[in-house]
């Protein structure tokens, strides 16, 4: 029979599941899945209970994750299955069990919405961006402030085209440790009314205690998208008023964010039901199987 542990964020903490990957002992035909939340050990052949399937088939769809629906875990569980098949002999039972998690991963994600929607700020920021219909690869953005928000979302926005991309920061040093291996220009903050001039999107994000940016630094008739997520504000309210000027803060951020884990949480019922009929398939599969085999003897 096929059994599972399962050590992860909702039942011991990161040092209890650092001890648990450190002393684990693998047994042969197993397979070890290992995340940043998660060490689960899979081993046995034959029978596959309807408990052990619908675990793993829940973590596979990303109903297990700390993110409803986070994508990262289909390809984690499909490395483990692979690097196990290329360590061990695996069991028929073990193939089939992991091949249909994946499948069922898939399913999951491409007939219900609970992979769909940011639910970071950074994604939320891409998200409105295409939503305005501003083309990332035509446009001048700049992003303020050096911190790991501005450092995804320079990630992400190199990832879907963005070309002219600039950073913008008091500390032209720490601008330049971040932006020098994207091979992104840098400016410093106080030439803002110059970089400004130029600028489609501009990000703002930084800890600063102040508004950073008044509408007396943006350019007359400037058109400007403007996305500010620092708390306190970076970019005085009085910039969203301005004609040509479209301004985003954190609420409206944080209310987009909400909004799309409210559409994931609704979609896990549907996804649940996916799942059991696709435990049942399973189960089916490996029944004919074993009447197969008998048939055979």
């Amino acid at each position: 029979m096929i059994t599972y542990k399962s050590i992860n964020q909702q039942n011991a903490s990161l040092e209890e599941r650092e001890t648990y990957f450190h002393g684990i002992q693998r047994p042969e035909g197993s397979v070890l899945l290992q995340t940043c939340n998660r060490v689960e050990l899979y081993s046995g052949e034959g029978d596959v209970p309807d408990d052990v399937a619908r675990h793993l088939f829940r973590v596979t769809a990303g109903l297990e994750s700390a993110l409803i629906g986070e994508r990262a875990v289909q390809g984690q569980v499909k490395d483990c299955y692979q690097q196990a098949c290329r360590q061990y002999r695996l069991s028929a039972e073990m193939h089939k069990l992991f091949t249909c998690a994946l499948q069922v991963g898939k399913r999951v994600r491409t007939e219900t919405e609970i992979s769909q929607g940011a639910v970071s700020h950074s994604l939320a920021a891409i998200e409105i961006i295409e939503q305005e219909h501003v083309s990332l690869s035509r446009s001048r953005i700049t992003i303020i402030g050096v911190n790991k928000l501005t450092s995804d979302i320079l990630k992400f926005l190199k990832n879907k085209g963005a070309e002219m991309v600039f950073l913008a920061n008091r500390s032209q040093v720490k601008a330049h440790q971040l932006a020098d291996p994207l091979g992104i220009g840098v400016f410093a903050l106080h030439d803002k009314k110059r970089f400004l001039a130029d600028t489609d999107i501009l990000i703002s994000a930084t800890s600063a205690p102040h508004v950073l940016i008044h509408a007396e630094d943006i350019p007359v008739g400037k058109s400007l998208l403007a996305i500010d997520l620092a708390f306190p504000r970076d970019i005085d309210a009085s910039v969203g008023v301005l004609p040509g000027v479209r301004l985003y803060n954190i609420r409206n951020v944080e209310q987009r964010v909400c909004r799309n884990i409210s559409v994931r949480l609704g979609e896990v019922v549907r996804a649940e039901t996916l799942i059991e009929e696709e435990i049942q398939e399973l189960q089916d599969i490996l029944r004919c199987r074993k009447q197969y085999l008998r048939k055979a003897i």
